[in-house]
């Protein structure tokens, strides 16, 4: 082999292990997967055709090796669950109860439904957070400027005057000399870095430390809120597809609790998922969680247990909570912009002071 050719082979070798498989491919992979079998091609066939269609390369070779174990007569179900990273549990289990049922096709319809549903949440979440995140990165930017540029040269005439100077202006004076040494701010760095790492170690490793931030997230006034929706819309959406894809209660209920991203919600529904077992009513297991699960929730529950018609109600909770999301999202940047006017207002008011109150005095001296 020459030199070109193991070059070409390790860059073959990184782009297979290192690509990343976006969110959409995988919705494409199993929306065209879907309309093949509903044109009676087989699943080889399907695996085979997709493999050639996929671009993202490690994509394309988990395709190759799903249809190499699917041919060799393994069920799809079955070769998919061995890539957990690629298709989580949630969706093997739908495709499984598909291929029991005979309905594959209907489940991975149900499947693409449920991810293009979870795609538009995560994307309203997301474009909510841009605005604040574009006003925190220019406020930092000026901030820096003004301490690294402005301040200083005024602060330098201030020095020069022999006169007592107001607090404001020594607590801004000592701020910026503080910030002007380097190994101040190496030392401030390290102290974010520990702080900042430590507290990723305690969330991995401590389950109390990660259960009491997550309950103290949901306590705060504006974020606690729309946590709780979000978990609502992921836990009525995932639990209804679910159980349309005929996959009994106890199994649904404990996979859905891996779905919601709230560590509450999580232990809620795995605990209730035992619950099941012993012949409790989904509803009245849910309700003594009344803080996670409001009374709107637990009554609609209830009320489709009696009628038999529990997926349907689901359904409308699960739209109902990711229109909320969608309308807070889209809102979100008007609720936390007086927050963010407040916050600046109060920094450019204290550096104000701190300027404005020694030229004062010294135009008063002369």
């Amino acid at each position: 082999m020459t030199i070109r050719e193991r070059l070409t082979a390790i860059n073959l070798w990184i782009a297979e292990h290192t690509a990343r498989i976006s969110f959409v491919q995988k919705i494409f992979f199993l929306d065209h997967l879907r309309t093949m079998i509903h044109a009676s091609l087989s699943i080889v066939e399907s695996l085979e055709i997709l493999s050639k269609e996929m671009a993202n390369k490690k994509f394309k070779k988990i395709i190759e090796l799903v249809q190499q174990d699917v041919e060799a007569g393994k069920s799809l179900s079955e070769v998919l669950g061995t890539y957990p990273d690629v298709f989580p549990t949630m969706y093997v289990r739908m495709i499984e109860a598909g291929e029991v049922s005979g309905t594959l096709d209907e489940s991975l319809k149900q499947i693409v439904r449920q991810m293009q549903k979870t795609k538009a949440l995560n994307a309203s979440i997301r474009s909510a957070m841009i605005y604040p995140a574009v006003i925190l990165i220019a406020m930092s930017g000026i901030g820096v400027m003004m301490a690294t540029v402005v301040l200083p040269k005024l602060i330098d005439i201030f020095e020069e005057f022999d006169a007592e100077l107001p607090l404001a202006t020594r607590i801004l004076i000592t701020l910026i000399n503080f910030l002007e040494n380097p190994v101040h701010l190496i030392l401030i760095g390290a102290i974010a870095v520990i702080i900042i790492g430590g507290f990723t170690i305690l969330l991995k490793k401590s389950p109390s430390f990660h259960h009491h931030i997550h309950a103290l997230l949901l306590r705060l006034p504006i974020i606690g809120p729309v946590i709780q929706q979000i978990n609502l819309a992921q836990f009525s959406l995932t639990l209804s597809s679910l159980l349309k894809s005929t996959i009994p209660i106890i199994d649904a209920v404990d996979i859905t609790a891996n779905t919601c991203t709230n560590l509450l919600y999580q232990e809620a529904l795995h605990a209730a998922a035992k619950k099941i077992k012993t012949g409790e009513a989904v509803s009245a297991i849910l309700r003594e969680h009344h803080q996670l699960f409001p009374p709107i929730v637990t009554e609609m529950i209830m009320v489709g247990e009696r009628s038999g018609q529990v997926v349907d109600l689901l359904t409308n909770i699960s739209e109902f909570y990711s229109d909320e999301v969608d309308k807070t999202m889209k809102n979100f940047a008007t609720i936390i912009e007086p927050i963010i006017i407040v916050t600046l207002g109060v920094a450019i008011a204290g550096v104000a002071v701190a300027i404005i109150m020694p030229m004062y005095s010294l135009v008063q001296n002369f």
